[in-house]
């Protein structure tokens, strides 16, 4: 770990650093121009950007959700076969830490040790036990109490095969008022850079018995939330290129190759940003396509002949949730399959071809 006193809090970013901090920032300013946002787009974007960051944070720590699973789940409630409850409650409590963050961010509340320990509350509400590996090599099942911290030792195997150990629990308060204090003293830093330091030395500390991954990317995207960035999604697709430079800054005392993942997946999340507030459309949902077939043509089926409000077409649909039924609706008036029309509260919607 680094020292909380390191001259590389202080330094000057590497070469490489800054220049990607600048194409950041440079898609910020793109990102910029369209505001006062579009409600529809910025709608469809948190609603795609609530399931991508659930599904990869997720995955990254062992979820077994597919990426189509988490969204039929986030959208309509509904379970699979075959997968453990455990995961659906990991699911729906990130998903609403996610609309947690940004009621945080509206209120301009602060970063303190007792909104960190109700942000793990509420991440691992409902879960009482992790499973982990002891120190002979055997799975166990190791308690845990959300919304404080660690009083049992955590380790975990790294990507190289050696063993590595956190803060003891003993220091876990005294670091944890540390890392807030090195918080306050480094807001010269970049924000992405100070960001990404921060879930660095977090994750160092591990306060908690579970969820340290998840919270450290929750809380490092709320810094750069309040900063006016977007999130950065670590996609499960980069999990080895991120731990792996976790681990390295373990053992170096460098976090440049930290950094570089943590601007990329920026970088990433920037430009899926960009395209839906420019009206481009996002890659398929990997699974969805039979749901969302079958969604649309009971919607279509439910108004028949009909000229229909939302609250009308939601009392025939009742297993399409409210903000799924929205999402289909603008779907269905973009493929000219339904016609909108009224203001308000006076909108209806009526198919384009009458049914027989």
């Amino acid at each position: 770990m680094v020292p909380f006193d390191s001259p590389q809090d202080r330094r000057q970013s590497s070469p490489q650093a800054m220049k990607e901090l600048k194409k950041i920032d440079d898609l910020q300013a793109e990102i910029d121009t369209f505001r006062p946002f579009s409600q529809e787009l910025l709608a469809l974007w948190q609603e795609r950007l609530r399931i991508d960051w659930t599904y990869n944070s997720n995955a990254i720590e062992g979820n077994t959700l597919t990426y189509g699973e988490t969204a039929f789940f986030l959208r309509e409630g509904l379970t699979s076969e075959g997968k453990p409850l455990k995961d659906y409650v990991e699911a729906k409590n990130h998903a609403e830490a996610i609309d947690y963050l940004r009621e945080v961010v509206q209120s301009k509340r602060r970063l303190t040790e007792g909104f960190i320990k109700a942000l793990h509350g509420l991440l691992l509400r409902d879960i009482d036990h992790t499973i982990a590996k002891s120190a002979d090599g055997k799975l166990i099942h190791k308690p845990l109490s959300a919304g404080k911290y660690k009083v049992r030792p955590n380790h975990v195997l790294t990507l190289s095969g050696t063993m590595h150990k956190y803060t003891e629990p003993i220091k876990v308060l005294d670091e944890m008022q540390n890392l807030l204090r090195w918080l306050q003293e480094n807001r010269k830093l970049h924000p992405v850079e100070r960001a990404a330091l921060f879930h660095y030395r977090f994750v160092c500390i591990h306060p908690f018995d579970d969820g340290n991954g998840r919270m450290a990317r929750l809380l490092m995207n709320l810094l750069l939330m309040q900063a006016g960035y977007p999130p950065c999604v670590v996609r499960n697709s980069k999990r080895r290129e991120y731990l792996q430079s976790l681990e390295r800054a373990d053992s170096t005392g460098s976090t440049d190759e930290f950094l570089h993942c943590i601007a990329g997946e920026l970088i990433q999340t920037e430009e899926t940003m960009l395209r839906v507030l420019e009206g481009k459309p996002l890659p398929p949902i990997p699974g969805e396509k039979l749901h969302r077939d079958a969604r649309r043509e009971l919607i279509l089926k439910a108004i028949g002949t009909d000229t229909l409000s939302i609250s009308q077409i939601s009392d025939r649909v009742l297993r399409i949730k409210r903000p799924t039924l929205k999402y289909d609706l603008r779907a269905l008036v973009r493929a000219r399959k339904l016609r909108k029309s009224g203001v308000g509260k006076g909108v209806v919607y009526t198919r384009t071809e009458r049914a027989g």
